[in-house]
């Protein structure tokens, strides 16, 4: 049997280490000292586990495919990283899968990969835990192909029986997994968007789309499994903030089910390495019905916010 093509190997890869992540997150939280620094401002906050998540995804893909480009969201000093945060597991599961023949020929120094070692992190000091993803994307040609994302504390509500966290995994052309994939009620418009960086932009934006109910959590990651499993309509961020990390991982998923996200004018984001990392002019995503929630964007909303 030939062996797996690289982008299979980078995301079954990529897997074990959003695990380890995982655990990393879990063990910091444990510990009691977050060990919180304001990055930007009260609402941009670095966690201590932020920092060893970043180091663990970093260092352990970069091992593997020393080629391919990370970039992380923090800002962190290239100490060496100690053998304790590297994993150097995969997912055999994943390499069982048959890589879309588009993808086959990739490269090392064709991947680029956008890692937000803790989306949600002001959730997560504030013990607002199951907003909490690891996020992991993988771009090729400018455009998220694949993605993983970990929830570390999937279930923590559900009793110590329940087995705490999951993965979610996706790639283009074979499917997404790790979640049971449901459409929100029809007829309803449920819009999901931001908890902590909300504005009067945000807010006039849902307004005109006159949903049946908002859902303010943070974290996008978080958001795009909203979606995708069935308990809102459309996110719906008219502002900018999120950045390329924030998005690539849960597009990839999110796009391998036949969803959409764009920006608030209906462009498609680029995820090249030369890009620039914000998303200047918001986020719109939908599983199903986009054109629905795309058509009745106001015109104000688009002209307040330029890509």
């Amino acid at each position: 049997m030939a062996s797996p093509a690289l982008l299979m190997r980078v995301v079954a890869s990529a897997y074990s280490v959003a695990e380890k992540a995982a655990t990393i997150v879990r063990n910091v939280m444990a510990a009691g000292d977050l060990g919180i620094v304001e990055k930007t401002g009260a609402n941009d906050l670095q966690t201590k586990a932020d920092r060893l998540v970043q180091m663990s995804i970093c260092a352990s893909l970069a091992r593997k495919f020393p080629k391919v480009t990370i970039i992380g969201e923090e800002e962190l000093p290239t100490d060496e990283v100690t053998e304790e945060l590297i994993e150097d597991g995969h997912c055999e599961e994943i390499l069982k899968k048959t890589c879309p023949a588009q993808y086959t020929g990739i490269k090392e120094e064709e991947l680029v990969i956008w890692v937000d070692p803790l989306d949600g992190t002001k959730e997560y000091t504030e013990g607002l835990l199951d907003h909490v993803t690891v996020l992991i994307g993988i771009a090729y040609g400018g455009k998220a192909i694949a993605g993983v994302i970990n929830q570390p504390y999937y279930n923590y509500e559900a009793g110590t029986d329940a087995a705490l966290g999951r993965t979610i995994w996706g790639v283009l052309g074979i499917g997404a997994f790790g979640f049971q994939l449901t459409e929100a009620p029809a007829g309803k418009h449920i819009i999901i968007t931001t908890r902590s960086h909300s504005s009067t932009l945000v807010n006039d934006c849902i307004k005109a789309l006159n949903p049946d109910s908002i859902i303010r959590v943070g974290g996008a990651g978080n958001k795009i499994i909203q979606l995708i499993e069935g308990k809102a309509s459309a996110y719906v961020f008219a502002s900018p903030g999120c950045k390329k990390w924030d998005t690539c991982a849960p597009e990839a998923i999110l796009h391998a089910v036949g969803g959409k996200i764009t920006d608030i004018h209906g462009n498609s984001f680029q995820y090249n390495k030369e890009v620039k990392h914000m998303n200047s002019a918001g986020v719109l995503a939908t599983l199903r019905n986009y054109d629905y929630y795309a058509s009745r964007i106001p015109n104000t909303v688009k002209q307040s916010l330029v890509p």
